[in-house]
């Protein structure tokens, strides 16, 4: 009579799914319920606690990873549909031996962060821009990152980190490093 139906207790009885994936370089692999959102297998099954869950509706973009090269909101996102498929998260940004890339360094060099909470999708967010549009405008990068939030800058400095990182990303590909 005491016990508790799985229902009850919050459980279901979902099947689980196996989820294989390529994150960061590294083909993985996790069992998760079909329901189980990409930002919590990152976070609670691989481990890649870089990725932030701000506001779990998809408007703060501090889930933002990147999807075969794209930005999406992990928080948005069931982790059995990225299987197959290619997942960077801020973990991944860095060279293999931690060299920070261009972004990260930019960011760190113009003091493109504050408290932090958001950096990963800023990060995630600018290199899939600068990816797209190597030297953005001024409005374009207004533009490019309006999908994510800070709520400890006046975004100058993150403005400033974007246009810093397409000068040291245009160094890298001249040689100039």
């Amino acid at each position: 009579m005491g016990e508790l139906r799985e229902e009850q207790r919050g459980e279901s009885r979902e099947e689980q799914r196996e989820i294989a994936l390529t994150v960061n370089g590294v083909h993985r692999t996790a069992r998760a319920p079909g329901r189980r959102l990409l930002s919590d297998l990152l976070r609670h099954d691989l481990g890649l606690t870089g990725t932030h869950v701000g506001c779990e509706h998809g408007v703060c973009g501090c889930c933002t990873v990147l999807l075969d090269g794209e930005p999406v909101r992990s928080c948005l996102m069931f982790a059995a549909t990225a299987s197959g498929h290619e997942i960077t998260t801020v973990e991944g940004l860095a060279a293999p031996d931690g060299t920070m890339s261009p972004v990260q360094r930019a960011f760190q060099e113009c003091h493109g962060l504050q408290c932090g909470f958001c950096t990963p999708g800023f990060l995630c967010t600018v290199t899939a821009l600068l990816r797209e549009n190597p030297s953005p405008t001024e409005d374009e990068v207004i533009e490019g990152i309006s999908g994510n939030l800070c709520r400890c800058t006046g975004y100058q400095n993150i403005i400033k980190s974007v246009h810093r990182a397409a000068e040291l990303s245009s160094e890298l590909s001249s040689g100039e490093s």
